[in-house]
């Protein structure tokens, strides 16, 4: 049995411990890089032709996107043993249009050289 397959303590092998918590974050974090290019259409919509109904609807969805993301963005980040400022950097890059697919591939490079994936 080679380190990386090493046994915890419940018996189960450390390797490919952060694929699945990895897998996850992705996902959110390109669904919510989506759902943020999305809610810029609907502020043009309501700020620029004073039309917020779409706003009133999408808004609360693209709230409860952002919550999984800091769900599964925080998972990872303890499963992989984050600093605090990395995590919250990580966080924050799902508040800003575009900057979550640059966080999301920059994690997953982290992420894959880390020693447990």
């Amino acid at each position: 049995m080679t380190t990386s397959e090493q046994q915890d303590t419940t018996g189960t092998t450390r390797e490919g411990t952060l694929r699945a918590p990895l897998r996850r974050f992705r996902v959110a974090a390109v669904v919510t890089g989506i759902g943020l290019l999305g809610l810029v259409v609907v502020m043009i919509i309501r700020y620029g032709f004073g039309n917020p109904e779409p706003s009133a609807i999408y808004s609360p969805i693209h709230g409860a996107i952002y919550m999984v993301y800091l769900a599964l963005a925080v998972d990872l980040a303890l499963k992989a043993r984050w600093t605090l400022w990395g995590t919250a950097a990580v966080l924050l890059a799902g508040c800003i249009p575009f900057v979550s697919f640059l966080a999301e591939r920059k994690v997953t490079h982290r992420v894959r050289a880390h020693p447990a994936y």
